[in-house]
This record gives structure tokens, C-alpha cells and sequence, in this order.
């Protein structure tokens, strides 16, 4: 089991930034691809970001490309989602997962283990 637990999150203005971490535990962190998503009110959940296991590779979404940026210290267990320039529709429940499997982590049906997730506001 891998317990995931976001924070960071909170009420921001428009063009605002904030940052979220996630803080995992249990097995080996650095065996999980990690990733980012994101539901709003009446909205399926949306893969938002990843990141891989060592190497840092990284993949957005098309609403993050050029604003969001993630990133991981497998020495602190922990991944982080920096997200600048916010918008009113960024608004929604920010959600950490880690996954094992080699899939697209674009389907968050990829994804194995998941936070309770953080709600972020951003206002016009």
C-alpha cells in the first residue's frame, strides 16, 4: 500500500500561483510514477501531470502545458504540482496518485493508489 496525503491547496485570485505537495509513504517511492489530476463539480477527473519514477521525465495535460509544472524528490517522498498564471476553470479538487504499471497515466484508471485530494479556488 502507498498512502498519499496532498495539501498546499486554497483560495487564489486569477493570475495567481500555489503550490500542492504530496507526502508519500509506505512502499518504495521512487517505484511509482507519479501524477496529478484534477476534478471540478459535474466534470469527469483530469489527468493534470506525471512525472516518472527516476529520471524525471515529465508529461501535462493540455490545460497545464506551460503554466503547471511537477516535480519529485524520491529522497523526501514527496512530488509537488507548481501552478502559475491560474485561471477560474483550474478551480477543482487536485488529487496525487501513484502508479507501478506502464500505462498511459493519462486514464486515471492507470493509476493504483490516491490521496483524499485538495481543493483549489481560484477567483475572477
Amino acid at each position: 500500500q502507498v498512502q498519499l496525503v496532498e495539501s498546499g491547496g486554497g483560495v487564489v485570485q486569477t493570475g495567481g500561483s500555489l503550490r500542492l505537495s504530496c507526502a508519500a509513504s509506505g512502499r518504495t517511492f521512487s517505484n511509482y510514477r507519479m501524477g496529478w489530476f484534477r476534478q471540478a463539480p459535474g466534470r469527469e477527473r483530469e489527468f493534470v501531470a506525471g512525472i516518472s519514477r527516476r529520471t524525471g521525465g515529465t508529461y501535462y495535460g493540455d490545460s497545464a502545458k506551460g503554466r503547471f509544472t511537477i516535480s519529485r524528490d524520491n529522497a523526501a517522498n514527496t512530488v509537488w504540482l507548481q501552478m502559475n498564471s491560474l485561471k477560474p476553470e483550474d478551480t477543482a479538487v487536485y488529487y496525487c496518485a501513484a502508479t507501478s504499471r506502464s500505462d498511459t497515466m493519462h486514464n486515471p484508471r492507470t493509476m493504483e493508489y490516491w490521496g483524499k485530494g485538495t481543493l483549489v479556488t481560484v477567483s475572477s
